[in-house]
Order: C-alpha cells, then sequence, then structure tokens
C-alpha cells in the first residue's frame, strides 16, 4: 500500500480553512502540490483563498518568488462544497476543532467516500492519534501531522504515528512535509507528541517559581533572555500565545501522562486564567498592553554598596574558579584563607542547592551569605540569591559589587536552582524523557524544539554544552532539598552524565 508523494499529480485534501489549514493549504500549493479546500462554513474556504493569494503576491512583491510561481500556486487550490468532493485525494489533512468526537464524526465522512490507500492525516496539537483513529475502518492509514502556526513561518512539522499506523503512511507523510518545504520530524504518538511537551519544561517550571516567592515575572523574563539566551521569557510567551491555550493544554498533558510530577500544571496560570487575564489578546496577561505595547516596568539602579572583603566557598571547583575570575576582573579585595573573616561577604556557587543549604553543610555564616549562579556565562545578567538570614547590608555589597562593570544583577529570594539552573535543567531532563520513551530519535528532538520553540538550543545539546554531569547534580540537589519527585532525573540523562557521554547517545 501507499503513494509516492513526489508524483506529479499529488493531490491533498486540506478541511478547515481557518489559520492553519489556510496556511497548510499555501504550503501545499507552493510546494507544487494540488489542493482541494473545504470548511463547513458558507465561505470561510473561499475567503482563505483570497487570503492566500494575498500573501503570496506579497510574497512576489518582496522578491521572494516569483509573480507567476505565486499564480500558479494559487490556481493549484480548489474550493470545494463537501466530502464527497475529496473522492479523488490521496491524502486528506483534517485542521478542525480540538473536538475528538466532531473529528471522528468527519473521519466516518470520509471513509465512505475516500480510497482505502488514501491518508487521513490530522493537525491536532493535543488529542491522541490512536484515540482519535480508534473508530476508523482502516486505522492504519491515519496519522498525525501537527503543523505549527504560522504555517507558512513555521518550517517544523511533526509526523506522528499511533500505535495502528503502518509504516508507510509515516514514510509518505515525511515525503509530503519536504515537499511542501517544511522540516518533518517522525514521532510515535504520545501526550502533547514532541514540541509542546518540552515546552511545558520552560512555562511550567517559571510558573512554579514565581508561586513560590522566588522572583518575579519580569525579573525571570529578563534572566531567561540574558543568561538563558531564549528569545522571550516564559511570560512573554505565553502572553503571545495566551492562557487560555496554555494552561488548558498543560492541565491535559498532566492528566494524559496520569498525574507525572514533572507536568504538574501551575496554581498561577490556573488563577489567571480564571481571572480573564490572559495576554496580550486582551491587553492584560503578565504584562500590560493597555497601550498597545508591551509595559515592561523599569529596572532599579544597583545599590553603591561594596563589601570591606569577599570569601568564596571551594564546595563547587568549577564555579569557584569561574566567580574568582570575574571577582579579580572587578577589582574585588578577595580573601584566600581556608576560612572567611568576620566581616567578610560570604559568597556559595551552588548546583541545584539553595542558599540554606549551602549555609547550614557548609558550617558558613547565614547572615554574611549570598549564593551567584555560575552556571552560565556571566556576562550579559547575574543571578545572586539569599537565605532567609541574610542581611540587607550584605545582600546589598553582593549585588553592587556584581554588577560594578555595567552587567545587571537579579536578586532571587531563596530557591533550588536559582532561576536559569532549575528552568533549563527541566527542559532537558523533559528532553531526556522523550527520547527514553522513545517518542522520537536524539536528533529530531532537538531538530523539532529548536525549529518548533525558536530556544537557542535543542534540550539535549543544552546538556551537552552545560555538561550533563552538571544537569544532573542540579537536578539530583534540587529533587533532594525539595522531596518532590518532580526533579528526579530521568535515567537517560543520568546514565549518559554518569558515562561521561554525549545526551545525544543512542542506546546500540
Amino acid at each position: 500500500m501507499g503513494f509516492d508523494a513526489n508524483r506529479p499529480d499529488l493531490l491533498i485534501g486540506v478541511i478547515g480553512a481557518g489559520a492553519m489549514g489556510r496556511g497548510i493549504a499555501q504550503v501545499s500549493a507552493v510546494g507544487g502540490i494540488r489542493v482541494r479546500l473545504l470548511d463547513a462554513k458558507p465561505g470561510a474556504a473561499q475567503e482563505a483563498l483570497k487570503f492566500i493569494d494575498g500573501m503570496l503576491k506579497r510574497a512576489a512583491e518582496k522578491g521572494s518568488m516569483t509573480a507567476e510561481d505565486a499564480k500558479a500556486a494559487v490556481e493549484r487550490i480548489q474550493v470545494v462544497e463537501g466530502p464527497a468532493d475529496l473522492k479523488p485525494c490521496h491524502a486528506v489533512i483534517e485542521a478542525i476543532v480540538e473536538n475528538p468526537d466532531i473529528k471522528q464524526k468527519l473521519y466516518a465522512e470520509l471513509e465512505a467516500v475516500l480510497a482505502d490507500d488514501c491518508i487521513i492525516a490530522s493537525n491536532t496539537s493535543s488529542l491522541s492519534v490512536t484515540l482519535l483513529a480508534n473508530k476508523l475502518k482502516h486505522p492504519q492509514r491515519f496519522a498525525g501531522f501537527h503543523f505549527f502556526n504560522p504555517v507558512p513561518l513555521m518550517r517544523l512539522v511533526e509526523v506522528v504515528e499511533g500505535i495502528l499506523t503502518e509504516p508507510w503512511v509515516g514514510d509518505a507523510l515525511m515525503t509530503l512535509g519536504k515537499r511542501m518545504t517544511r522540516e518533518p520530524v517522525r514521532v510515535k504518538d504520545a501526550p502533547c507528541f514532541l514540541v509542546n511537551q518540552v515546552g511545558r519544561g520552560y512555562s511550567l517550571e517559571a510558573s512554579h517559581l514565581v508561586s513560590e516567592g522566588i522572583a518575579s515575572f519580569v525579573e525571570v523574563d529578563r534572566v531567561m533572555r540574558d543568561v538563558g539566551g531564549f528569545r522571550m521569557g516564559p511570560f512573554e510567551l505565553m502572553d503571545l500565545t495566551a492562557l487560555d491555550v496554555t494552561q488548558p493544554a498543560s492541565e491535559l498533558l498532566y492528566t494524559q501522562f496520569f498525574h507525572e510530577a514533572r507536568y504538574r500544571p501551575s496554581l498561577v496560570m490556573r488563577s489567571r486564567l480564571d481571572a480573564g487575564i490572559l495576554g496580550r489578546k486582551v491587553k492584560r496577561g503578565f504584562y500590560d498592553y493597555s497601550s498597545g505595547e508591551q509595559a515592561v516596568p523599569p529596572e532599579a539602579p544597583a545599590p553603591t554598596a561594596r563589601p570591606e572583603s569577599v570569601w568564596v566557598s571551594k564546595a563547587e571547583t568549577s564555579g569557584h574558579t569561574a566567580l574568582m575570575q570575574l571577582l579579580d576582573k572587578l577589582g574585588a579585595p578577595v580573601e584566600t584563607g581556608a576560612k572567611p573573616s568576620a566581616k567578610a561577604l560570604i559568597l556559595v556557587t551552588p548546583l541545584g542547592e539553595d542558599t540554606t543549604t549551602c549555609v547550614l553543610e557548609q558550617g558558613l555564616d547565614p547572615k554574611r551569605t549570598v549564593a551567584v549562579d555560575t552556571l552560565f556565562p556571566m556576562v550579559k545578567r547575574r543571578t545572586i540569591m539569599t537565605c532567609p538570614l541574610t542581611e540587607p547590608a550584605y545582600r546589598d555589597a553582593a549585588h553592587g559589587l556584581l554588577a560594578s562593570d555595567g552587567v545587571p544583577v537579579v536578586v532571587a529570594k531563596d530557591s533550588p536552582g536559582f532561576i536559569a539552573q532549575r528552568i533549563i535543567a527541566m527542559i532537558i531532563n523533559i528532553g531526556c524523557s522523550v527520547a527514553q520513551n522513545q517518542t522520537s530519535t536524539p536528533a529530531d528532538i532537538d531538530k523539532a524544539v529548536t525549529l518548533g520553540l525558536n530556544y537557542p538550543h535543542g534540550p539535549l545539546a543544552f546538556g551537552d554544552r552545560l555538561g550533563a554531569d552538571k544537569i544532573l547534580k542540579v537536578l539530583t540537589n534540587m529533587q533532594r532539598v525539595y522531596g518532590d519527585q518532580r526533579y528526579r532525573p530521568t535515567l537517560w540523562l543520568s546514565r549518559r552524565a554518569r558515562l561521561g557521554v554525549s545526551l545525544l547517545t543512542q542506546d546500540n
């Protein structure tokens, strides 16, 4: 069974002419594929065709395609009236409302008219492909074909195979995705598939961190942009995607994974959803958009205070080295004795521990101790962390010193893993979980996350860059201090870190 997705006369059907459906129709037509476009709402498919025509004319004006190619692409799209008009199609892609009952009713109508080897694919972003296929007469020809919004700009497409999907279907959709000028990755059916599963590590961990009073929304966003290298902070991103999309998807993922602790939703997000504070589209979210622009509170100037002297703990060798190099550049009065003098500012450099744990385990004075995150380059922004007993004078002296070269500093409350350590460690650990569950290959996991989420690195490459052994330590210490299974390291991560090999290493 199967068909050649490269055949010149390939004909596909697209059902649903909303933002996703019209995007799929557009990239298909640009890829030289004939398309039959259908929408149950009268006039919607015609309106979508008009929209596509405008988009392609604009592309031609900008020089990204010729006017002839734009015209030819639009002519490949035919608006049709009902499922019966899709009978000659080689594949049909459904992009309608995320409701399994409505989707399955449509599939029954399609099976009555389509050839037995015609692929039926769903653009679902969150529903189980296996579940959607369970009422089909031929579930083996059904798969997920998950595009990202906006389709013409987002190159990734996830080819999702259900338990009964036959290999030829996945092969054909991989070829079809490439013909549509997309970058396809092959994924086994799993809650939220690949990209949206990994993405929860960013939004959920940031929200838990704020709910614990560690830092504010804007401080977390600043750290994740400047320290983590992300294009947008997690709360800016949630304002863009809207909480009425993000939170239900997060709760569904948690339920589908039988309450796996890594995906535990956040009360911060739930309460704001209940209040209708959804983000940009209602002009109010984690930020205010009433002026039409994102209103960002100004960053307070750093204190002018400086310490009389500074002593750095050697408990974390690499952290001690990195911080000593920075303090040397800043011209700090550093002590080199085995123990700090009576008035010295005490700096610790934990991986996954909070300041309190460092103080107690290292026998330090809590009033004078401040933690510094040294896991990341301290170039664009630095993060420090107090404990409940740290005196404001020592906190301000640490802040003033570490900001004395003009690099801004975020002062966080006590937290295992600071801000960036814990969020990025969760992203890496979830990426490792996806690999361990064989949902996709390590290379495709990183490819999908960088293309689908615009992260600076895929989760496995991120772990390699920071050091898998250090990420393992961050997670192990967070689990120990929190006593929460949420932070337990995956065996994929643990084994590779202990063996000293890349997180992209597959089992032999």
